[in-house]
């Protein structure tokens, strides 16, 4: 059994870091009073685990009749094919129709079912952001006729591609990278219920591991189950390489030949066909910095494009801003390699 669905959090306690987050949740189900929600943050920091525990923590039992999961981007993406082969959308989808006509149909009915035992039902879009503008608009009129009996909690690692006729009717929650510290002792945990001790994999190599992780315990546990099914033999350094950090380098390298455009282009590939929200790109061009750059004009740049993504709206001009001035500033100066 992978590892990520057996520890997953059943409820608010079971948690690992989100603290704030955590406790308006609880309180909002100790209330019974739940407001629409927008969930945003890295990969791998609890969103979709908080959904699940606030919605058992509201209806107990009945969990699974009062919770409607739509997973946007695999509708989205995949299309028809995904509608025809999703089960509880067969009595709902029409042939004839659009996706998106399909998509307003599938949630009115989804919000209009009447909850069991309670006062509302709760229904999550999983990756939001892959939600067209259209289906946003749709949405927006969904939400004001069904608020007394549905309330709608939105999921995204991309806030900025929700639109704000959406965003305003949410309360906010941002779920930062967990610290190191929180992340390692989980591990630890789980290496002593999992082999008697948490010691079983050495300090360096579980160092190594947390940082490879970057502050996603998903990717974290992940790893800690290939290293130990490994025998603790598997290069770690390795396995944490993905092909999006392939990409980031592969940015910096347009950066230094010159070619800023390239460089703008494979930076925004990161998001688009990545999927990675801002601040995850930014985490995959922060770990090129340290492996192959020793320059702090280079970190200074990452760290003021952090703050400001805190107090903008749209991420890729300030990610392109981040590649123009790391261009000018540090590699322009001392000209093209």
């Amino acid at each position: 059994m992978l590892w990520i669905e057996k520890y997953r959090p059943r409820t608010f306690s079971e948690m690992v870091g989100q603290e704030r987050v955590r406790e308006r949740l609880n309180f909002f189900a100790a209330t019974r009073s739940v407001p629409h929600l927008l969930l945003t943050g890295p990969a791998g920091t609890g969103k979709s685990v908080s959904v699940e525990c606030l919605a058992r923590a509201l209806y107990g039992e009945y969990m699974d009749e009062n919770l409607t999961v739509i997973h946007t981007a695999d509708l989205f993406t995949l299309g028809r094919r995904y509608l025809e082969e999703e089960e509880r959308y067969a009595h709902l989808y029409r042939k004839d129709e659009s996706v998106l006509s399909n998509f307003k149909r599938i949630t009115r009915w989804y919000a209009s079912m009447r909850p069991l035992n309670t006062e509302f039902k709760l229904m999550a879009f999983e990756g939001a952001s892959y939600l067209p503008r259209e289906a946003q608009q749709a949405l927006r009129r969904i939400m004001e006729r069904s608020s007394q009996t549905c309330r709608f909690l939105f999921c995204t690692s991309h806030p900025s591609a929700i639109i704000p006729a959406i965003a305003s009717r949410c309360l906010p929650f941002f779920f930062a990278p967990l610290p190191d510290a929180l992340v390692e002792g989980h591990l630890r945990t789980i290496l002593a219920r999992e082999c008697g001790d948490e010691h079983a994999l050495d300090d360096d190599r579980l160092d190594l591991l947390t940082r490879a992780a970057g502050g996603d315990l998903r990717k974290a546990v992940t790893l800690l189950q290939v290293a130990m099914g490994s025998g603790g033999s598997a290069d770690l350094l390795a396995l944490s390489r993905t092909e999006s950090g392939q990409v980031a380098s592969a940015a910096f390298t347009a950066i230094a030949a010159g070619d800023v455009p390239s460089a703008i282009r494979r930076v925004e590939t990161l998001m688009i066909e990545y999927g990675l929200s801002a601040e995850e790109v930014l985490s995959e061009l922060r770990a090129v910095i340290k492996r192959e750059f020793n320059d702090p004009r280079l970190a200074c740049a990452i760290g003021d494009t952090s703050y400001i993504l805190g107090h903008c709206n749209n991420e890729y001009i300030q990610l392109n801003a981040l590649v123009a001035r790391m261009a000018g500033e540090v590699f322009f100066e001392r000209g093209p390699e």
